[in-house]
């Protein structure tokens, strides 16, 4: 039986389940609703992409490789490009330990709101967990980095309301074909266990990993932090921004309990961790919080007559929005899910850990203002330590003469006209 995160101590979880969720379990109908069938299991995930345009094969990949760096010396990162819709190409960077045995386990980081792969918890994960024997890709997403017109970061290009709402609705399928390209090209890789592949979200990533995540089955498994508190008709997410989550979470209204359903799929591939502060106002954390999971649970268990696989939670006092996956608490998690070549779970319990906005501000990385605070990504105990600053320079794919021959196959603008001709196709 599955296990709820319900309290937060010190370089501990207390897993249980509650005798009330035992008894809300116990009193669900023994008859109607079925449990969630196969077959239903499979048309769920085949309309999630019809809504959104997510093609139905996806894209060949075309996969090319940029060159090479070491960011630190015992870890390798590759530049790379890959296919995404309409023929548009990804910027990545693929992180590696330098030396292996063996096929890896492999994560994907899911960008938020103004992030990509320049980003401070971008990188720091990369590196991170590279150290801890993984395969990590973080790639930029529409409208960010390498997909900006002007190159920049912290734009959020994307979040321009486009008509008509078909255009939301391919947003968000853009986004989730990504992450779901990210997958096809990490069981390309030689080195990676095509078995052991999770992905890490955060804020607007949250959202776009939980979609996918439910679409794909490919995932091992999915961590959601500044979000995943997935909820109903009119209530948050469907008035968050159109473009990347209100219109695409809309398109959704056909699962029925929207939540309940997609975190279903999730029990059906494998193990989903929801991790938030409580204090986390920017996704009404404060409004969602141990009720709401609680109850979300019990919706999503009786979808599945089984609490197997339902999602676990954790949610942490006084704290706000952070990519919580480059903490030791998520670590140890995602240990037990992937099993890291060159630690355990004891290793990371003794880790030490940099304090963020002190580590940012020594090694000249930019932090979104909005987010540098104590009770936000400032304050993030970051496991390990001596994770460098990388520089715009090394974290480029292409140099910036390749780039402006080469834009039209990466930029935002790209793809507004590539989606308003599919729109207006016969």
């Amino acid at each position: 039986m599955n296990r709820l995160i319900t309290t937060f101590l010190p370089h501990i979880f207390r897993w249980s389940l509650s005798l009330s969720t035992i008894a809300a379990l116990a009193q669900e109908p023994q008859s109607p609703p079925k449990p969630l069938q196969t077959e239903q299991q499979r048309q769920w995930r085949a309309q999630i992409r019809s809504a959104l345009f997510v093609p139905d094969p996806l894209p060949p990949l075309h996969a090319q490789s940029h060159g090479k760096f070491e960011p630190t010396p015992d870890v390798i990162a590759e530049r790379i490009t890959y296919q995404t819709q309409f023929g548009l190409r990804v910027p990545a960077i693929l992180y590696l330990p330098k030396s292996h045995c063996g096929k890896l386990p492999a994560l994907i980081v899911v960008n938020g709101h103004g992030g990509d792969k320049y980003s401070w918890y971008a990188f720091y994960s990369g590196v991170m967990y590279a150290r801890g024997g993984a395969a990590v890709l973080t790639y930029d997403p529409i409208g960010e980095g390498e997909r900006n017109a002007e190159r920049k970061s912290g734009t959020r290009a994307h979040d321009k309301v486009l008509m008509p709402d078909e255009m939301g609705r391919r947003m968000g399928g853009l986004m989730m074909t990504d992450v779901m390209q990210a997958v096809s090209y990490l069981r390309d890789r030689p080195e990676v266990d095509p078995s052991r592949i999770g992905a890490m979200g955060y804020s607007m990533g949250s959202f776009i990993l939980a979609l996918a995540g439910a679409a794909d089955e490919r995932f091992k498994t999915c961590v959601l932090t500044g979000g995943g508190n997935l909820d109903g008709p009119s209530e948050y997410w469907d008035n968050s921004k159109p473009m990347c989550q209100g219109l695409p979470y809309q398109a959704l209204s056909f699962l029925g309990d929207r939540p309940a359903a997609i975190y279903a799929l999730h029990a059906t591939r494998g193990p989903t961790l929801i991790f938030n502060g409580l204090a986390d106002t920017v996704v009404a954390i404060p409004t969602h919080a141990e009720p709401f999971f609680h109850d979300l649970r019990r919706r999503t268990a009786a979808l599945l007559k089984s609490t197997d696989g339902v999602f676990d939670y954790c949610l942490i006092p006084e704290i706000s929005h952070r990519p919580f996956f480059v903490t030791g608490d998520v670590a140890r998690w995602l240990e037990k899910q992937l099993d890291f070549p060159n630690w355990t779970t004891a290793s990371i319990e003794n880790m030490p850990t940099t304090h963020v906005s002190a580590w940012a501000a020594a090694n000249n990385v930019a932090m979104d203002r909005g987010y540098i605070a104590e009770d936000r990504e400032g304050g993030t105990p970051a496991l390990a330590e001596g994770v460098p600053g990388l520089s715009r320079e090394q974290l480029s794919v292409l140099s910036a003469d390749e780039w402006q021959r080469r834009k039209t196959e990466f930029t935002y603008e790209s793809w507004v006209e590539k989606a308003r001709a599919a729109i207006e196709s016969p």
